[in-house]
């Protein structure tokens, strides 16, 4: 008798299996959940991936640059200065490429602020010149800055990753607020599937012992809660999964249309599409044996 109770509990589809979780409501809600859950973390996890790859975009495009800037009233003057330190910074064995901001261009940029007076020939512009190092070490830019300050001493030179690195820090703490939603919406995801598994077996207690006294493990037990789990597990997260990438694509699509230098870098590659794909299964794994634990150890504890 002990050999037919186990074969009708651990039997996928059996009576014993339909009888002890098809009606329990706070397992099969667990659908549901899993849908919603598993649309926010793909969400979140989908956030966090695209912030870092902009944040490695910037770094990677400002590392080793470097703009030196001359400032001087008188125009020819400004541009004799400007010659001789292009001059020299050619010569330089740490820099790759240089290159003048032309007046027009440098108009274009002061727009915004100037208006159309950027452009007059009355408004005095300073001279810009466009520095691509060899290498990204700080050392290397020092050694530039002051061989450009021995020929003029009054020119300026900044780093651009110097300028940037507060977008950088801001990138980063948005990366990991999105980790940390991710994590929190795990634990939430076992939390609830916790509460259902307790429900499930409170509603069925009788069931259960009944099982029990004709010869069914408590394995057995949970193996019926654990392949039903991940049934529902599974149906919401693919759900769940397929709307938030969806989302995720037309919200790319949207960003990559506004022809921003900085947002044009939240992108997603092949790889983050694949960790998007696998946070479904994942949260699948994740309620399988949250279930299977639960039940062990509220079997062993009251029956």
């Amino acid at each position: 008798m002990s050999g037919v109770a186990s074969g009708a509990v651990t039997g996928g589809g059996s009576t014993a299996e339909r009888r002890v979780l098809d009606e329990a409501s706070g397992v099969r809600a667990m659908t549901w959940v899993m849908a919603i859950m598993v649309f926010l973390t793909v969400l979140a996890t989908a956030l966090g991936l695209a912030t870092l790859e902009a944040r490695g975009m910037l770094d990677r495009q400002l590392a080793g640059r470097m703009t030196i800037q001359i400032v001087e009233g008188d125009t020819a003057r400004r541009d004799a200065v400007a010659a001789r330190v292009t001059a020299r910074l050619k010569d330089l064995s740490d820099v790759a490429r240089v290159r003048v901001v032309d007046d027009a261009t440098l108009a274009r940029l002061l727009e915004p602020w100037l208006g159309a007076e950027a452009g007059s020939a009355e408004l005095p512009m300073p001279a810009l010149i466009d520095v691509d190092l060899r290498t990204s070490d700080a050392a290397a830019a020092q050694r530039v800055a002051a061989a450009v300050r021995a020929v003029a001493p009054g020119v300026a030179a900044d780093r651009h990753e110097r300028w940037m690195s507060p977008v950088s820090g801001v990138m980063t703490t948005l990366a990991a607020l999105a980790g940390g939603l991710v994590v929190l919406m795990a634990v939430a995801t076992g939390a609830v599937v916790l509460l259902a598994v307790r429900a499930a077996l409170e509603a069925h207690r009788a069931t259960i012992e009944v099982m029990h006294m004709l010869g069914a493990t408590d394995v057995q037990v949970a193996r019926l809660f654990q392949r039903r789990l991940a049934l529902d597990a599974l149906v919401g997260g693919i759900g769940g999964g397929i709307v938030a990438l969806v989302v995720t694509g037309l919200v790319g699509g949207q960003v990559a249309g506004l022809g921003s230098d900085l947002l044009g870098g939240v992108t997603m590659t092949g790889g983050d599409w694949v960790i998007l794909a696998l946070v479904p299964f994942g949260f699948v794994v994740l309620a399988m044996l949250t279930a299977r634990r639960a039940v062990l150890t509220d079997l062993r504890r009251s029956l």
